[in-house]
């Protein structure tokens, strides 16, 4: 696939996932606008594909800030001229990444609050950011990253499994604004990523967990040409997990 002449935005740009996507477009040609909480990591991130011969911005963005989404969206237009590409990666299980493991009955509402506002309100705020160029352009892809937990439950991380359950709809009527104007959004909801060690010990039917590569790969079919005429669903990829009996 060659996405030569592409502009896209990466959110979670500086690690994980969100950082392997902005290196397989950048790799496949396209402009890439890394985006991310944490700013020296981000401009690291992007060096690196600058000197891999790539060409790559980056922005420090907290995704619950509105007015950060938009001065993101407004970069790339600056530098790049257009939008077709928005890959929404930032995010985390909030007991997690806020270092409370408490019940969910138990949680200060402001865990509560970054589960809700990172995951869900954050994604929102993005899609709202660059929609209106993409529907100006005709064209332009929307890929948010969900997750199983948000088809399945979680009662270790019921905020994100909700928000999570939340980006299914959102992608749903992002399709729906989006049809009549060539824009497309689809969820890619993983499983278990070997994004971080703790995940090989969630179980799945295939009995590993996936290669980050392999999620990057089911992001980059949906936004090119070969997925034309797909829009509005969501693509579980979590080796049999969800099949349920686990």
């Amino acid at each position: 696939m060659s996405f030569r002449g592409k502009v896209a935005i990466i959110t979670g740009a500086a690690s994980g996932l969100g950082m392997l996507t902005a290196q397989n477009f950048a790799a496949d040609g396209a402009k890439v606008l890394l985006t991310d909480v944490n700013n020296d990591a981000v401009e690291a991130a992007a060096e690196v594909i600058r000197a891999s011969g790539g060409e790559a911005c980056a922005i420090a963005v907290d995704v619950r800030c509105f007015e950060q989404t938009v001065a993101a969206a407004e970069l790339a237009i600056a530098e790049y001229g257009r939008i077709d590409f928005l890959i929404n990666c930032a995010g985390g299980a909030e007991t997690r990444v806020c270092k409370c493991a408490k019940p969910f009955h138990e949680l200060p509402v402001e865990v509560i609050d970054w589960g809700l506002d990172v995951n869900l309100k954050g994604v929102v705020y993005f899609c709202r950011a660059v929609l209106g160029t993409m529907i100006g352009q005709k064209s332009g892809v929307i890929i948010n990253l969900g997750s199983v937990t948000g088809v399945e439950g979680s009662s270790g991380a019921v905020n994100y499994s909700a928000a999570k359950s939340g980006i299914i709809g959102l992608t749903k009527s992002l399709a729906l604004c989006g049809a009549e104007h060539g824009v497309r959004a689809c969820c890619v909801s993983p499983g278990p990523v070997l994004t971080r060690e703790a995940m090989a010990k969630m179980p799945t039917r295939l009995g590993r967990a996936a290669q980050p590569q392999e999620i990057v790969d089911l992001i980059l079919y949906l936004c090119s040409d070969k997925a034309a005429f797909i829009t509005g669903t969501n693509y579980l990829i979590d080796g049999g997990r969800s099949c349920g009996g686990m």
